[in-house]
């Protein structure tokens, strides 16, 4: 048959039975409309006219299929362009994982790259290919970090995070309720600092207020292309989405955590530079991996975490409750990580809520090759050179592989058969039953921020039986407000929270 008729050629594909099935060759649907006003209209219906997940659920039911072309923010002004290969369900979504076949040098925030002197003029880690030298060095030193303080997780997640409890405890019964935001970024930060750091940023120069704030003013210089400020269009178009935010601006707070990370990781960057990794170098990928991907990571994960686990309700939380006191009682009282993987339901749960709602939901990469990229009904020829994107919630909300996708299910990984579908959890830039390595992009902090997310239930189901919270939506993650919190009774448990 002749490649002119596309929709008549079939290719052979190996699926997971490993019978042969044909599917159908069929040209990619979708176009990109007119230079400038077609990325300048499609940013208006992303941010604005549509909203995220209408600008691409109208797509699906338009073309008839979870892979199409379209663009993607910013466009004009600052990216120069914005066309790329949308991926939206479970079976075409791992394509942007595989390292031979895709380059992800460059596409950490998408169709354009932020100055590198918000990063002390470097290209930090996350914009760096595996086959980049210096990909695998920078990696390593962060295996490095994590496994150095391995031991100090637990204990120092416990001491920052029982201080945030104490606190929101108090606030809900003075005042009625509180505010999990604005706790949770301290606490965040004072674990990040404590466990990896061995400090305490309030004994510091640094100190702790307002640093929060300012680190996620220092993000949002990054991704405001990308972002929705939840501002009318006419302020948020030219202030955030129309040009990139001067640099400048952040000078002078990024050298204070500049100095603060210096000041206080010098071993690691005594190992860096035994690695070939200049201290200067090694510092500002530290400051990012720890305020960007750690810190900026589980302050917009918590939230959801809380949400979806506050509206499971009191039959999960008595049920949850129980398991985790009872693996914690067998461990002579003491919170270990041995103690958690014996909470299937927990664990399930945190999974669950990573797959519902990541907390990265865009994935970027540029094919290095001609490729043939399948869906659950056809495959599509994509050129090299041509950039992928795909809108994580879509494909771990996928029909044809999870039942009720769009539900919050607490136990849906429990067991053999759910466990089967941690492949299909790709909060990590790769399938969860898949190990981080130097090799490949999946986050190098995937185990620990799986485990902190745990650990949070933990804390929260050994000082309650349950809770109340009321949400309201923000453009980055939910707000959080406790209304109640009903404290445990079993005086046994007592020294478990000390």
């Amino acid at each position: 048959m002749s490649m002119n008729c596309p929709h008549e050629v079939e290719c052979n594909a190996e699926v997971e039975n490993n019978t042969t099935v044909n599917f159908p060759l069929r040209e990619i649907p979708g176009s990109y409309g007119k230079p400038f006003f077609g990325p300048l209209l499609d940013r208006l219906k992303y941010f604005h006219f549509q909203g995220k997940e209408k600008y691409f659920a109208s797509r699906v039911k338009k073309y008839q299929s979870t892979v199409f072309r379209a663009n993607m923010p910013p466009g004009p002004f600052i990216s120069s362009d914005s066309k790329v290969v949308v991926l939206l369900d479970a079976k075409s979504f791992p394509i942007l994982f595989d390292v031979t076949k895709v380059e992800k040098k460059d596409v950490f925030t998408g169709t354009y790259v932020p100055s590198t002197k918000l990063t002390g003029g470097y290209r930090v880690l996350a914009y760096l290919d595996p086959c980049e030298p210096n990909h695998s060095k920078l990696k390593q030193l962060l295996f490095f970090l994590f496994h150095s303080r391995r031991e100090f997780i637990i204990p120092e997640f416990r001491i920052s995070f029982g201080e945030m409890f104490d606190t929101l405890e108090r606030k809900v019964a003075t005042r009625g309720k509180a505010r999990f935001d604005g706790l949770n970024d301290k606490a965040c930060f004072n674990f990040v600092c404590r466990s990896f750091f061995s400090t305490n940023p309030a004994d510091t120069k640094l100190g702790i207020r307002g640093v929060p704030t300012k680190i996620l003013v220092w993000i949002l210089f990054q991704i405001s292309p990308i972002a929705s400020t939840g501002l009318p269009c006419f302020l948020e178009e030219p202030l955030f989405h129309t040009c990139l935010l001067p640099p400048c601006l952040m000078k002078h707070n990024y050298k204070k955590l500049y100095d603060f990370f210096y000041t206080y990781s010098g071993w690691i960057l005594d190992e860096a530079e035994k690695m070939g990794i200049e201290r200067e170098e090694a510092c500002h990928n530290l400051l990012f991996a720890a305020c960007f991907n750690a810190f900026g990571a589980i302050r917009i994960f918590f939230p959801i975490l809380i949400k979806w686990i506050g509206r499971s309700g009191i039959k999960v939380h008595k049920h949850l409750a129980d398991e985790i006191r009872s693996a914690v009682a067998c461990h002579g009282g003491t919170v270990t990580v041995k103690a958690i993987e014996e909470m299937p339901l927990l664990k399930s749960a945190v999974y669950e809520a990573l797959r519902i709602e990541p907390p990265v939901p865009f994935q970027y990469a540029t094919a290095k090759k001609d490729l043939v990229i399948e869906s659950h009904e056809s495959t599509f020829e994509v050129k090299q050179g041509e950039l992928l994107f795909g809108y994580q919630p879509f494909a771990t909300k996928d029909p044809k592989v999870f039942d009720r996708a769009e539900d919050f299910v607490a136990d849906r990984f429990v067991g053999v058969e759910g466990e089967k579908l941690l492949k299909y959890v790709v909060w990590s830039n790769g399938p969860e039953t898949e190990n981080t390595t130097v090799e490949n992009k999946q986050c190098a902090a995937k185990d620990i921020v799986v485990l902190v997310s745990r650990l949070l239930l933990v804390e929260l189901f050994l000082r309650h039986d349950t809770f109340e919270v009321k949400i309201h939506t923000s453009p980055l993650f939910p707000l959080v407000t406790f209304t109640s919190v009903t404290k445990c009774n079993d005086l046994s448990l007592e020294k478990q929270i000390q």
